[in-house]
């Protein structure tokens, strides 16, 4: 994977974020074995202890677990990640409206503009 990091949030939580991506997206599949912190980091381009942070977010909020003796696994609760799911698009049709909003439109330009939305542009 071709990591790209940017300037306006943390690394770590880009690689949260990055991660949730692509449980959501199924690249991890619920149950699978997660790469290895330092090959992770090192594929990454950074250091062991960030990715060691965002491991560590991501089990607090359940949707990877830790096996002492085996490693770190994606949650097989389908529920969890299908909340997740529904969460960041909630977030990112937040995220759309609010960026459409500053442009100058209104709600029902804005609900026009994605019903007519193709996905080929």
């Amino acid at each position: 994977m071709a990591w790209k990091f940017n300037d306006a949030s943390p690394i770590y939580a880009q690689i949260i974020e990055s991660i949730k991506h692509l449980i959501i997206n199924g690249t991890y599949k619920p149950g699978d074995k997660l790469p290895a912190v330092r090959d992770l980091a090192v594929d990454a381009g950074v250091n062991p202890n960030t990715i060691q942070r965002a491991f560590q977010d991501l089990e607090r909020e359940e949707l990877v677990k830790s096996d002492r003796t085996s490693g770190r696994y994606v949650t097989d609760n389908l529920e969890k990640i299908e909340e997740l799911k529904k969460e960041l698009s909630k977030k990112y049709v937040n995220d759309l409206f609010e960026n459409l909003s500053q442009l100058g439109m209104g709600e029902k330009e804005i609900k026009k503009i994605v019903s007519e939305w193709k996905g080929d542009n």
